[in-house]
C-alpha cells in the first residue's frame, strides 16, 4: 500500500490543523494505521493509531485529550486532527500502516510509511 500524508502547515499555538494520510494500492482496511512524528535531533516518536475498523485508538500521552486519529476506508483515507497545538508538537508527521501483528507504538511494527509532513506551531 502506498501513503502519502498531507495537511501540514505553519499554525500559531492553541490552533488546529488536521491532517490526512490517503492510501493507494491495496485494501486500506486490511490495515491499522499510526502516525508518528519526528523533530529535528530527535528519535521518530509514536503519536496515535487505530485499528482496520476504526473501533480502537490509542494515543501518546503528551498528546492525549488534544488530538484524535480516525479513517474512513470508503476514502482510503485516515486523519489527524489535532487542536490546541503547543510550539513542541513542531515536527515532521508521518502516517503508517501495520498488519495485525505489528505493534502499533513502535516504528518497527509499520510496514508502510508514508513521506511526511511538517508541522511547525509558532508560540
Amino acid at each position: 500500500v502506498q501513503l502519502q500524508a498531507c495537511g501540514g502547515g505553519l499554525v500559531q499555538a492553541g490552533g488546529s490543523l488536521r491532517l490526512s494520510c490517503v492510501a493507494s494500492g491495496r485494501p486500506f482496511s486490511r490495515y491499522g494505521v499510526g502516525w508518528f512524528r519526528q523533530a529535528p535531533g530527535k528519535e521518530r516518536e509514536f503519536v496515535a493509531a487505530i485499528n482496520w475498523s476504526g473501533g480502537s485508538t490509542n494515543y501518546a500521552d503528551s498528546v492525549k485529550g488534544r488530538v484524535t486519529i480516525s479513517r474512513d476506508n470508503a476514502k482510503n483515507t485516515a486523519y489527524l486532527q489535532m487542536n490546541s497545538l503547543k510550539p513542541e508538537d513542531t515536527a515532521v508527521y508521518y502516517c503508517a500502516a501495520r498488519s495485525t501483528s505489528g505493534s502499533m507504538y513502535y516504528t518497527g511494527g509499520y510496514d508502510y510509511w508514508g513521506q511526511g509532513t511538517q508541522v511547525t506551531v509558532s508560540s
